[in-house]
């Protein structure tokens, strides 16, 4: 599994700092209000990930979170026959720089989202419609936005960077607060690449190149894992590591069940062909009751 996403530690809200804090793994915590996305991260993200950026990855998922943002208001209710009264809303958990939420704003659906790197978030701010986006700064496991919400969702493998079963499960029962009943919160994550280790391996390549190379190191026992990024400039080679908690589609499963809400579909992509033991990633879909 390539193990990028967007790294949060323990609770922020406005206003106040927080120490990002991986476990005990051998490694420094971040002393960042931001966590793992300050300021040196923030400025390049768009850049090293751009190729998440390319229309044929970012509209598929809009058109689905869009399509699951509508439908959560086609209920009986005040708005008549077929309408529940509610309008369509958008909360997205680690909204960064916006490569979801600004596409999705254009196609008309409002987006809020929740993030704790105020400087992810300003590079959204500086881009076409950033500013029509309402931001909640904090721990998306927990922080609270105003309203409900018919779609909420995760990408890019972000439910990994809460790094206890704890706070994934609490991701889930926000998500939850914030949604209309029938509304739907999307994930989309990896498999853990535990098939590719040989016995006695703890690390699997996700990119070689001659001036990057990127590995993941798994330790099974507590379901942690570390994404390791060493880049070369100009002959000089730097290294960068995150710490996630990689989580089976089973797992998830029992997390949305004990939020209150139930698997309606799972896919491989976003164009959704369908999920198979072959699969390296999933995109699934709970409905709340």
């Amino acid at each position: 599994m390539r193990a990028e996403g967007r790294a949060h530690g323990n609770v922020q809200t406005p206003g106040h700092d927080v120490t990002t804090r991986a476990p005990d793994d051998g490694y420094a915590t971040v002393d960042d209000p931001d966590g793992y996305f300050g300021e040196a991260i923030a400025a390049r993200y768009d850049e090293t990930s751009a190729a998440m950026f390319a229309p044929e990855r970012v509209d598929p998922a809009v058109a689905l979170i869009a399509e699951l943002a509508e439908q959560s208001t086609q209920s009986e209710g005040s708005g008549g026959p077929g309408r529940s009264g509610r309008e369509a809303r958008a909360l997205e958990f680690g909204v960064g720089t916006g490569r979801i939420a600004l596409p999705l704003a254009r196609r008309g659906v409002p987006v809020h989202g929740i993030d704790m790197s105020r400087a992810m978030v300003e590079r959204m701010r500086a881009k076409p419609g950033g500013d029509a986006i309402g931001v909640t700064i904090g721990d998306f496991a927990t922080a609270r936005a105003d309203g409900e919400f018919t779609v909420a969702y995760l990408v890019f493998n972000t439910i990994n960077n809460l790094l206890t079963q704890d706070a994934q499960v609490d991701c889930f029962r926000n998500a939850a607060a914030h949604l209309v009943p029938g509304g739907h919160f999307v994930v989309e994550v990896g498999v853990p690449a535990l098939r590719s280790m040989p016995p006695g391996q703890d690390a699997v390549p996700f990119h070689v190149g001659p001036d990057r190379l990127g590995f993941d190191t798994y330790d099974v026992a507590t379901q942690g894992m570390r994404s390791h990024h060493v880049r070369v400039v100009d002959g000089r080679a730097t290294h960068f590591s995150i710490p996630f908690r990689y989580v089976w589609p089973a797992e998830l499963d029992l997390m949305a069940r004990l939020a209150g809400m139930r698997l309606r579909d799972r896919w491989e992509d976003w164009d959704r062909r369908p999920f198979t033991s072959d699969s390296t990633r999933h995109v699934s879909v709970w409905e709340k009751a």
